[in-house]
């Protein structure tokens, strides 16, 4: 994900929502943080062009957004998932209550999404593919 000049108000307000997690959003962090999910690197609370996405994975260019019932049939979130795929992102939503009663479900989801490598002499691997699905098994 190339570097993009954020402003100092959606920096602090970034950082405000990465020091005030949603209960959803805590126990998600504690999956995908450190790499633990599947070893996918992912940031929380990213500027990306006028929004925040909740978890990123740029190596995959995969968002994950944790939505509440504010969220529903939302006209705005329409538009944010189109300007997002249009910078390349595949954004994957889950309602809260989905991470909160089938957090197992949502991160199965989520490696099904994670970046496909192969195995390189020099580096060790290689990135051949930035997502794909993998249905579950």
């Amino acid at each position: 994900m190339p570097h993009q000049p954020v402003t100092p108000a959606k920096r602090n307000f970034a950082r405000a929502m990465r020091r005030e997690p949603t209960e959803a959003e805590s126990r998600l962090w504690h999956e995908l943080r450190g790499r633990r999910l599947d070893r996918i690197k992912f940031r929380r609370q990213v500027p990306i062009g006028r929004f925040i996405a909740d978890f990123v994975c740029a190596e995959a260019q995969l968002i994950v957004e944790i939505d509440g019932s504010q969220h529903a049939e939302s006209r705005r979130d329409l538009e944010r998932d189109a300007e997002l795929k249009a910078r390349g992102f595949r954004v994957l939503r889950f309602w809260n209550d989905d991470v909160l009663k089938e957090l197992d479900a949502v991160c199965d989801t989520i490696i099904a999404y994670r970046p496909v490598y192969s195995q390189d002499s020099q580096s060790g691997r290689k990135l051949i593919q930035g997502w794909k699905w993998r249905p579950s098994l």
